[in-house]
């Protein structure tokens, strides 16, 4: 688990094809890998991956297929700046809030404008993942927790403080820009919960929708 709190911005250093999926190598700067070793995970953009080397300027890990299907990591070449968190032990301030490292889908920014000293950033979602974008939830993007500000349809807005741009790759976000989201984990337990029984039924795969709540008298048509 993480906060969405980002310890430090790293560099991809290599990117490598093997056998379908793919191997990072990623120079770590200012984050501290001497509590690191070998099977801990690190959050890069999001994306909780296992160490599986430490040649000591950074770590190596491993992405599957499943991972790159549904995050930006493909995307990812030497060069490219990427979030970076540790996962959370007994002791860590939970600033943000619980972040999984579990990709739901990737997001595009469509526009960025001056709000005061601020930034203001409109992205759009993946339809399927709309029902889970709350005004003034969280949302994880590219493994920042951030509020959300507003909301309509599948689009959503973020205020983004000077803090968060410098310390984080958010100040390099432009109109196209393609990002990792991460929804609140405790939408996507509430929606499980409230399918009951009904969640052991392969029908389930859909999740909630309006017939669902109608039929449980949470909604009038």
């Amino acid at each position: 688990m993480f906060t969405g709190i980002i310890e430090a911005i790293g560099e991809v250093v290599a990117s490598e094809s093997r056998g379908g999926d793919l191997s990072l190598r990623i120079k770590t700067h200012g984050l501290d890998l001497g509590d690191v070793q070998l099977g801990d995970s690190i959050a890069t953009n999001g994306v909780c991956l296992t160490v599986v080397e430490l040649p000591g300027d950074g770590y190596r890990a491993d992405v599957s297929v499943e991972t790159l299907n549904y995050s930006t990591l493909r995307q990812l070449k030497p060069g490219s700046r990427v979030n970076l968190e540790k996962a959370l032990t007994p002791t860590t301030r939970l600033g943000g809030h619980l972040v999984s490292g579990h990709v739901d889908g990737i997001g595009e920014i469509i526009s960025r404008s001056a709000d005061a000293r601020s930034e203001r950033f409109r992205l759009r979602a993946p339809a399927e993942l709309a029902k889970y974008i709350a005004h003034k939830g969280s949302i994880t993007v590219d493994g920042t927790s951030l509020t959300v500000n507003a909301v309509e349809g599948n689009e959503f807005e973020l205020n983004i403080v000077p803090h968060t741009i410098e310390k984080t790759i958010i100040g390099g976000y432009r109109a196209g820009t393609r990002v990792n989201l991460e929804v609140d984990v405790i939408a996507r337990y509430l929606e499980r919960l409230l399918l009951g029984d009904k969640a052991a039924s392969a029908e389930s795969k859909g999740g909630i929708d309006l017939a669902f709540l109608a039929e449980h008298g949470f909604y009038r048509g």
